[in-house]
C-alpha cells in the first residue's frame, strides 16, 4: 500500500511551477552523451588491465586463470584467507565452469531456496562466500550481482570474506553499459529483480573525519578471480 502518493506528487509539481504530468512523458534524447565514449574503443585485454589497476585502489586481490584452473585458484585463495567454510550461489555457471565437484565438498554449502532453508544462517557463519559476476565494471572495479532464485544476496554480504568469479565476457567499461543492459531487460519485458548489487571490493566505511573502518557492513577482504572465457 502506497500512502499519500497523489499528495506528494502534486506537491512536487506545484514546487516546480507547473501542472502535474500523468501522460506523454518521453525519455529525453540528449544531443551529447559523453558517458558512452569513455573507454568505448578498449579491447577486452585493455579492460582487464584497467580492472587490475582499480583493484589495487579498492584493496581487492586479483587473480586470473582459465576455466580448467579455476578450482585450483579458488583453493589458493581459501588458503590465503585461511577459510574452511564456504557458501556459494546455486548458479548453473558453477557447473558450466567445472565447479560441481567443488560444490559437493563437505565444507561447501550451496544456497537453498526451500521453505525450510537455513542458507542465511549458514552465510552468516561461513568464512567465505562465492558468486559469479553478471556484469563487471572495469573503471570502478565493481561486480554487478543480479539477485534471482538460487542467487541469495547474503552470500556476498554476510561471510567474513568474498570471492567474485568474473568471466572475462562480463567486462564492460563502466556503469553506463551495465545500466543500459538492465534498462533493455526491462524494455524487453523481462523480469527485473528487486535487488541488484553493485559491489566494489571489501566493505569500507569512513566517518566525517575520514577514519576508515573495514568490515562494518560486509566482508573484510575480497578477491576477484577473472576467468578467460572468450
Amino acid at each position: 500500500m502506497i500512502q499519500h502518493r497523489e499528495t506528494f506528487l502534486n506537491n512536487v509539481a506545484e514546487k516546480l511551477g507547473r501542472e502535474r504530468r500523468t501522460t506523454g512523458v518521453v525519455r529525453p534524447n540528449y544531443r551529447y552523451k559523453p558517458q558512452l565514449d569513455v573507454m568505448k574503443d578498449h579491447t577486452p585485454d585493455e579492460l582487464v588491465s584497467v580492472l587490475k589497476t582499480q583493484c589495487v585502489a579498492i584493496h581487492t586481490d586479483f587473480k586470473e586463470t582459465k576455466r580448467d584452473g579455476l578450482e585450483a585458484v579458488i583453493d589458493e585463495v581459501l588458503g590465503e584467507f585461511q577459510a574452511t567454510s564456504v557458501i556459494t550461489w546455486d548458479d548453473p555457471r558453477f557447473s558450466e565452469y567445472g565447479l560441481s565437484h567443488f560444490q559437493a565438498r563437505e565444507e561447501v554449502d550451496v544456497w537453498d531456496t526451500g521453505s525450510e532453508s537455513q542458507s542465511v544462517e549458514l552465510a552468516e557463519k561461513a568464512d567465505i562466500g562465492i558468486t559469479f559476476a553478471d556484469y563487471t565494471l572495469a573503471e570502478s572495479g565493481t561486480v554487478v550481482l543480479i539477485s534471482d532464485q538460487g542467487k541469495g544476496r547474503s552470500v556476498s554480504l554476510l561471510p567474513t570474506y568474498y570471492i567474485a568469479i568474473i568471466p572475462k565476457s562480463t567486462l564492460v567499461p563502466r556503469m553506463t553499459q551495465a545500466t543500459t543492459a538492465i534498462h533493455k531487460m526491462s524494455k524487453d519485458g523481462n523480469r527485473i529483480p528487486s535487488c541488484i548489487n553493485f559491489i566494489s571490493g571489501p566493505s569500507n566505511s569512513a566517518d566525517i573525519e575520514m577514519n576508515l573502518v573495514v568490515g562494518v557492513h560486509g566482508p573484510i577482504r575480497a578477491c576477484y578471480i577473472l576467468v578467460v572465457d572468450m
